[in-house]
């Protein structure tokens, strides 16, 4: 098992409220986030996401344009999507601006593909939600052709197609790294594992430790497709403040205000603060508390599931920029350090048990 364990952090640029109370404009958002990625990087995280949206609530609907701020303000942390949704985009030029991104970081870029969660794309760009599942398959099986940086021929009922066609800027390094984001679909699992791409979870709800099934199923494709082992990663919401109640007072009510609004849009009934409460526990899938109940509770999900890396989506709703950059402070400098001690003797254990019992 790799024993590299590394924390990221990723966001919607979801649209805050200043100190006041007043609500910020989408431009001064956007600046927040670059802020916010500079930090990443100056308390020592690997990675740092962005997510693409087109809706009112949410600032971001061009990731690798802010990425690009942010690289040119940071050094070591890498850069990518969370998630692109590629089923409305066009393959060639997806690879073309995370290349570009590539090029400007000096090879930090990372792509995450998905359906994403929202629809609104689709109008917006005048495809048919009716070929929502053709437009992602077709779309992913061309975006695996580009990966291989050689000329191409690819044909498909979505796009046009393309015959023995170079697509610049190639990478430098031959490679770009590249994700699929899933939720619980086992279809969108085997997806991944077909490709033999790195599979990265979006768990939003229920118990992290529910998606056992979906890991094993995985590495059974991937053995199945003759494939390498691959890294899996966990995205999930939360908070790090000075204690547990300070981190659940403050974010509570912008979290509920979130979920209620989308919920409105989707028929869902308005959260509870008893599930809010059972979500922040340890079978739940907020990671929101002290740096040490955070750090204990993605120490347990990365040994339970095997990961390589853990993605903190940590812009909730209107909380204010102020808040997000000291839970940002805190996730680098102290939870982080604790998960790694955490995850680094455990996984050392299991090699001297494994090398205890061979020598038997």
């Amino acid at each position: 098992m790799n024993m590299k364990f590394e924390l990221g952090l990723d966001t919607f640029g979801d649209v805050t409220f200043d100190a006041s109370g007043s609500r910020l404009s989408q431009a001064a958002t956007l600046r927040n986030v670059v802020a916010e990625g500079v930090l990443a990087d100056q308390v020592g995280l690997e990675f740092f996401g962005i997510g693409e949206h087109h809706r009112e609530d949410f600032a971001v609907s061009a990731p690798e344009v802010v990425l690009a701020a942010i690289a040119g303000r940071t050094r070591d942390i890498r850069l990518g999507s969370a998630v692109t949704v590629l089923s409305s985009d066009d393959p060639v030029r997806v690879f073309q601006r995370f290349s570009t991104l590539d090029a400007v970081s000096n090879g930090r870029a990372e792509v995450i593909l998905g359906r994403g969660s929202f629809t609104e794309s689709f109008p917006l760009f005048g495809l048919e939600l009716e070929q929502y599942e053709l437009l992602f398959e077709e779309k992913l099986n061309l975006f695996t052709e580009l990966l291989k940086e050689e000329p191409i021929t690819w044909s498909g009922e979505t796009r046009a197609g393309l015959r023995n066609q170079l697509v610049f800027p190639p990478t430098e390094s031959g490679g770009l790294t590249t994700w699929i984001g899933v939720g619980g679909s086992p279809q969108s699992v085997v997806r991944a594992a077909h490709y033999g791409l790195p599979l990265m979870l979006a768990i939003i709800g229920g118990s992290p430790l529910a998606f056992v099934p979906l890991v094993e199923l995985y590495h059974r494709a991937l053995a199945q497709f003759e494939k390498p082992t691959r890294p899996i990663g966990e995205h999930s919401p939360g908070y790090v403040a000075a204690t547990d109640a300070q981190a659940r007072e403050e974010m509570w009510p912008h979290y509920a205000a979130m979920q209620d609004r989308i919920g409105r849009e989707r028929g869902w009934g308005p959260v509870t603060r008893e599930r809010f409460e059972h979500d922040v526990g340890p079978d739940g899938a907020l990671f929101v508390g002290s740096p040490q109940t955070v750090a204990t509770k993605i120490a347990a999900a990365a040994l339970g599931l095997g990961l390589s890396r853990f993605d903190l989506k940590y812009s909730l709703g209107t909380l204010a920029h102020e808040k997000l950059m000291a839970s940002i402070e805190l996730y680098g400098t102290e939870v982080a350090p604790l998960v790694r001690e955490l995850v680094a003797v455990d996984r050392a254990d299991d090699v001297n048990a494994g090398a205890d019992a061979v020598g038997q």
